[in-house]
């Protein structure tokens, strides 16, 4: 009686295991993002009469005065349409307020500390062009990925944000923000002041 019930147990155990092995279970693909398509690398001068600054920006970008009710001279926004990239410039004349200047920038990047993952803050300067400055390096799903200033210490002062327009996801993000970081990078490296 008790070799029969273990004969039994064993088929039971046996047909368990082998419908366990037989059956499909379903396992959904991992979520797939458009092939981002980017133009070759080339720059051209922005050396606007009357603007205090100089830089190099991308071909495939279009510059426009920022023309919002508050705007003040000077203040520039720089646009990839095809990439839905927007670089936001504002620009201050420095009358003994640098301190502040620099303390709204700070809040401003950390403003996007909610969705961020990571804050690098990452020095900048250029002493030959009189250019110092900071650029928060903001990882995660910040609306926001790069918030900087750059400034001549006396009497200029230009802060940019760097935005994609677009609903934030670091995934599917990550090629264009390494691609346009690299003409940021461009722009913060050919970056002067006219005096």
């Amino acid at each position: 009686m008790k070799s029969v019930k273990i004969v039994t147990l064993r088929t039971i155990l046996w047909f368990v295991l082998a419908s366990a092995c037989t059956e499909n279970i379903y396992a959904p693909k991992p979520r797939g993002y458009f092939r981002a398509e980017f133009p070759e690398k080339s720059y051209q001068p922005f050396d606007s009469v009357g603007f205090p600054y100089r830089f190099q920006y991308p071909t495939y970008a279009d510059i426009r005065q920022d023309k919002a009710w508050n705007s003040e001279p000077f203040w520039i926004d720089i646009f990839v349409p095809k990439h839905k990239v927007e670089i936001h410039f504002t620009y201050h004349t420095i009358k003994n307020n640098l301190p502040e200047l620099t303390e709204d920038t700070r809040k401003f990047a950390y403003k996007q500390s909610i969705k961020a993952d990571a804050i690098t803050p990452i020095e900048w300067v250029n002493a030959e062009k009189k250019v110092y400055g900071l650029l928060y390096d903001i990882k995660g799903n910040a609306a926001s990925t790069l918030q900087f200033y750059l400034t001549d210490s006396a009497k200029h002062f230009l802060r940019g944000s760097f935005y994609f327009n677009a609903v934030p996801n670091k995934d599917s993000l990550a090629l264009s923000q390494k691609f346009f970081r690299e003409d940021l990078d461009k722009l913060i490296e050919t970056f002067e002041w006219k005096q």
